[in-house]
């Protein structure tokens, strides 16, 4: 949702002259698509920087990609949100909080907070520049609550590893807003001078009536940083998004849609069963420093 703000503010003119020359801008890009129960997509990191989030399934109620930390280890990261606009999670009423009702045994789960609140895991995934990876969000209601499924292709093991499901009030929605992005959340200034740049492409959404839709469109936007060293674009089938170093705009001008042309879809759409759901999942415990 912040995401979403700060590149409608950006398109208005208001930028945030503050955080020029802390942090690398951050890109997205927005696919036009009506809502569905399932979201794919795949990614390839080309370039990396510690503090990076490389951000494939972005959705209205949570997200799910890759990260290299500050020190430089690296994870999987699938979020939901909680209902409201607050920042402090302990003050979510708990009937009002994200429910954690599956678990993987590798996966930590818990609370996150100052930039909205809801619940967070992490998969330990030592993920390399150039390797494609896959993730899926599949999405179910439940009364007034949604069921936001995380799921993540394990390459060593040629297999999808079902990572976490959240539970959240979401207005009866299922996946609606998808969007990707490449956030630099370390804003040490020297940060700023590091490329960080993927591919990401053969997204696809599942309609509500089961149809699988290629996402071959896209929308170009960024945060209220005004530096001009970001672009995107299609390459090798696929989109790009670039921000940060000597990177010129020389691709898509912001604002501008972005189109595959022929589309890159390579891979048919993946049929994921999401299975049955523990109700007796134990509470979300703290997670701890990944």
């Amino acid at each position: 949702m912040a995401l979403c703000f700060a590149a409608f503010t950006t398109s208005m003119g208001f930028a945030d002259e503050s955080l020029k020359g802390i942090s690398c801008r951050s890109v997205h890009l927005g696919y036009p698509a009506a809502e569905g129960t399932a979201f794919y997509n795949e990614l390839i990191v080309e370039k990396s920087a510690a503090g990076t989030y490389f951000m494939a399934c972005g959705f209205d109620g949570g997200y799910f990609g890759i990260q290299e930390l500050g020190n430089g280890k690296k994870v999987v990261l699938f979020s939901v949100w909680d209902p409201g606009e607050q920042n402090d999670p302990k003050q979510v009423a708990e009937e009002q909080r994200v429910k954690m009702l599956h678990k993987d045994e590798a996966v930590r789960v818990g609370r996150f907070g100052n930039e909205g609140t809801g619940g967070q895991s992490f998969f330990d995934y030592d993920w390399q520049v150039g390797e494609t990876c896959r993730f899926c969000v599949t999405a179910r209601l439940d009364g007034r609550r949604t069921e936001y499924a995380g799921w993540f292709f394990v390459a060593e093991t040629k297999a999808w590893k079902h990572l976490v499901t959240f539970s959240t009030l979401n207005n009866g929605k299922l996946v609606r807003g998808c969007y990707s992005f490449i956030e630099d959340f370390k804003r040490d200034r020297m940060s700023a001078t590091k490329v960080r740049r993927a591919r990401i492409g053969n997204g696809w959404l599942r309609s509500n009536d089961g149809q699988w839709i290629a996402l071959t469109r896209a929308r170009f936007t960024g945060d209220s940083n005004p530096v001009t060293n970001i672009d995107a674009g299609t390459a090798g089938g696929r989109f790009f998004l670039v921000t940060g170093g000597k990177t010129e705009n020389t691709g898509t001008k912001l604002n501008d849609f972005v189109n595959l042309n022929p589309p890159g879809i390579e891979l048919p759409p993946p049929i994921i069963d999401a299975g049955p759901i523990s109700r007796n999942a134990p509470a979300a415990e703290p997670a701890s420093k990944p």
